[in-house]
């Protein structure tokens, strides 16, 4: 960078030369040095979801991890609404310098189609930061409900057409979309039944008054193996480690089904690449530890590590995916 600012400089003439060159040399050096001293206050990353789901809960570890790296607090502030968009526009307006984070996850890649005209489109208003896990996800029942499998629920469902129903954390969202494409390719007709958080859903089908939910492994598990829900089948390609006695949704008679929830962390667009480097790197630093691995892995849950090319090019792909199954399930926002 130094260079070309140099070589701009050089190809000027007359005795203003020397001086500019020495300016802007020292103009051409800021961004290196502003993303070494990065940060120099407070850090505020929005999680625009209620609190207690896999948002808010891996935010704030990577929020405490980069406040112990970096040497200054990162704070995360939950500002659920609208499916993310109340928070996620709050983030787009604000200024590019690095002091404003964001924790999305394939909601946001999902309302890009799901919901096509919100204040901000995810590619154009923001820059990727770093992805931080991803985890397949888990049915759930009530106890009481008379449906022990797939094939049990789907001939149920099939029985009273929009006669049961199912929670979610909110319109696009992981649990939303994987609940639609369920619908979609099991031929059911199924209640979607948005919450403003995956808490508020959570305890809704822990109390009986709810038939069901798509919740994440990490969060579900032990309620599972407590007994307060019973476990229907998980989203993934494979079975999971934490529940390996429960069969997938592809193995049990809805072949090609698979579905996930992913995190990451975004800036607005403008903000220097040099700190967005930097915070890849130490993000990256967290995510790849073997330890938090170890851990992550034993919760049902897997780290992602990528470069901030990487990570553009996956998500742009997510986007791309998702307009797909939009449009296959027919899903709306109401």
């Amino acid at each position: 960078m130094m260079k070309t600012c140099m070589r701009k400089v050089l190809s000027r003439s007359g005795w203003l030369r020397a001086a500019n060159a020495a300016f802007l040399g020292l103009a051409c050096a800021v961004p290196p040095a502003l993303a070494q001293d990065y940060p120099t206050r407070a850090v505020k990353i929005v999680v625009p979801f209620a609190p207690g789901g896999s948002a808010d809960v891996f935010g704030r570890y990577i929020a405490q991890r980069l406040g112990e790296s970096l040497g200054h607090a990162f704070i995360v502030e939950n500002k659920p609404g609208g499916g993310s968009v109340i928070g996620t526009d709050g983030v787009a307006k604000s200024a590019p310098d690095g002091y404003t984070l964001l924790v999305m996850s394939n909601t946001h890649t999902v309302n890009e189609s799901l919901i096509p005209n919100k204040p901000f489109v995810l590619m154009r208003d923001f820059v990727p930061v770093a992805p931080i896990n991803y985890s397949d996800l888990v049915l759930v029942a009530k106890p009481g409900l008379a449906a022990n499998n797939v094939k049990e629920l789907i001939a149920a469902a099939k029985a009273r057409p929009g006669g049961m129903s199912y929670a979610s954390s909110g319109p696009g969202t992981p649990y939303h979309m994987a609940g639609e494409l369920f619908k979609a390719m099991a031929g059911v007709s199924i209640v979607h039944i948005p919450y403003r958080g995956s808490a508020g859903a959570r305890t809704d089908v822990l109390g009986g008054q709810l038939e069901m939910m798509f919740d994440a492994i990490p969060t579900m598990s032990e309620q599972i193996k407590a007994g307060k829900v019973k476990a229907i089948a998980t989203t993934g390609k494979q079975r999971s480690s934490v529940l390996p006695n429960v069969p997938t949704v592809n193995e049990s008679g809805v072949p090609g089904y698979e579905a996930t929830i992913w995190l990451g962390v975004m800036a607005p667009k403008g903000t220097p690449p040099a700190i967005v480097d930097k915070l890849n790197a130490e993000i990256a630093k967290i995510t790849g530890n073997p330890e938090v691995r170890k851990a992550w892995t034993a919760q049902g849950t897997t780290a992602m590590t990528m470069g901030v090319a990487e990570f553009t090019r996956y998500m742009n792909d997510d986007i791309t995916k998702w307009e797909r199954i939009v449009k296959i399930s027919g899903a709306k926002v109401d």
